[in-house]
């Protein structure tokens, strides 16, 4: 297993898993499939360099199976978002090393904490997260994609 940062010239690969995962739990990001998949080919380059949000790419031989994207919501808070492991993958470990290089990624930036939102339906991803260390904030808002889902916000300690 490889995990790796995305480069501009991985936007096919990046878009492919993406909107793999948008497929998959559509309810489980802010963006809908067919948001994602009207974007451009330019909008993807831009994505995949990085350019505002980082993604790293999980890697099984050349086969991307898993993603996971980081980024400043504002400048205090650093999110985890878009995580995602193909179901074939799931209980390999590729969730763990896909969360470990966004928390060395938050910890090289010298922050104090990591976020994100999940749903607390979503008690597999909760569960995931809290053996991660990460812990429930009172802090909940609407998924964008559907507002009817409500998420709580969950932070780790970088130090």
């Amino acid at each position: 297993m490889e995990i790796r940062v995305t480069q501009k010239q991985d936007w096919l690969l990046l878009k492919q898993i993406r909107l793999a995962a948008l497929q998959d739990t559509p309810t489980a990001f802010g963006v809908s499939y067919q948001t994602a998949a009207a974007d451009s080919d330019a909008q993807w380059q831009v994505r995949a360099a990085g350019e505002r949000t980082r993604f790293w790419l999980a890697f099984d031989d050349d086969r991307p199976v898993g993603l996971v994207g980081a980024g400043f919501r504002d400048p205090a808070r650093y999110e985890l978002i878009a995580m995602w492991v193909e179901p074939a993958a799931r209980g390999a470990g590729v969730a763990d090393e896909l969360v470990a290089a966004v928390k060395a990624r938050a910890v090289e930036l010298g922050l104090e904490a990591l976020f994100l939102e999940v749903a607390p339906e979503n008690t597999r991803a909760v569960q995931f997260y809290q053996r991660h260390g990460f812990v429930f904030m009172d802090e909940w808002e609407p998924i964008d994609s559907h507002p009817h889902i409500l998420a709580q916000s969950m932070r780790w300690s970088c130090d």
